[in-house]
């Protein structure tokens, strides 16, 4: 399934446009069927290809819109199993991507999670508290599995660690904008364009940003560096606040600002 997130990219770049548009969508909220509608809202408005996030009790990397999204969805009794169900009904129109915990992952052994993740037509996954250097034997298995365990590198990574991370990247470099956690802000960090740079001297695979951008603006600014854009909290906002016709209306217009 790896294979699908080059296609995805590649698809675009032949399109014309200017570059993936990934949305991000808490798996389970506020419940499993919503959450599988709002995917498909997802698709069906433009996105390229999705992230699904399974929910987790201390999700590090997210921030107050994710994080409480992610509660919601525990409280509600939404399980890992339950959100690649949400992946099996997305995952046959565009890549799906899982965003999931190292202890998810460890708790239910890397071999079978590998195979329940590709068994659901999940196209690889992020691991954000596994550090890269502790993820050969998770990579081996996604190897094995067929799906891209895609690292993510942050402004602080150094060029000795970026490059080992390039030189053993799947699917794509998950580029994080700017130091903390993920949320909607004002502006983009002016030295985006260097850092999606230094991505690019250590890997031939799609460079894709995310955390912080929230508008169709930002989108667009981010396109002119990036091969890929990826909005989370402005999305399980709107899933929030107007369930799948809310996706819906944001993620149409990020699109169109990728146009």
């Amino acid at each position: 399934m790896s294979d699908a997130i080059a296609r995805a990219f590649g698809a675009v770049r032949e399109s014309g446009r200017r570059a993936a548009l990934m949305p991000y969508l808490m798996g389970g909220y506020p419940d499993v069927a919503a959450s599988k509608a709002a995917c498909e809202a997802a698709a069906a408005a433009g996105a390229d290809l999705i992230e699904l996030g399974v929910p987790f009790s201390d999700p590090l990397a997210d921030g107050p819109v994710i994080h409480a999204a992610g509660t919601e969805a525990l409280a509600a009794g939404v399980t890992p199993d339950d959100v690649l169900g949400v992946c099996e009904g997305v995952g046959e129109r565009l890549p799906v991507i899982l965003m999931v915990y190292a202890n998810v992952v460890l708790g239910a052994g890397l071999e079978a999670y590998a195979a329940r993740a590709a068994s659901a037509g999940a196209a690889g996954l992020i691991v954000p508290d596994l550090p890269w250097d502790e993820a050969p034997e998770l990579r081996v298995v996604c190897d094995a599995a067929g799906l891209a365990l895609v690292p993510l590198v942050a402004p602080t990574t150094t060029d000795e660690r970026l490059a080992a991370i390039g030189a053993d990247a799947r699917g794509f470099v998950y580029t994080v904008a700017l130091s903390g956690t993920t949320g909607e802000r004002a502006e983009l960090p002016p030295e985006l364009p260097d850092a999606v740079q230094r991505v690019r001297g250590v890997t031939d695979l799609p460079v894709a940003v995310g955390f912080g951008i929230s508008s169709g603006e930002q989108a667009r600014a981010v396109s002119e560096v990036a091969d890929g854009v990826i909005v989370g909290s402005r999305i399980v906002r709107a899933v929030g606040e107007g369930g799948a016709e809310g996706v819906r209306i944001v993620v149409a217009e990020l699109a169109e600002a990728l146009l």
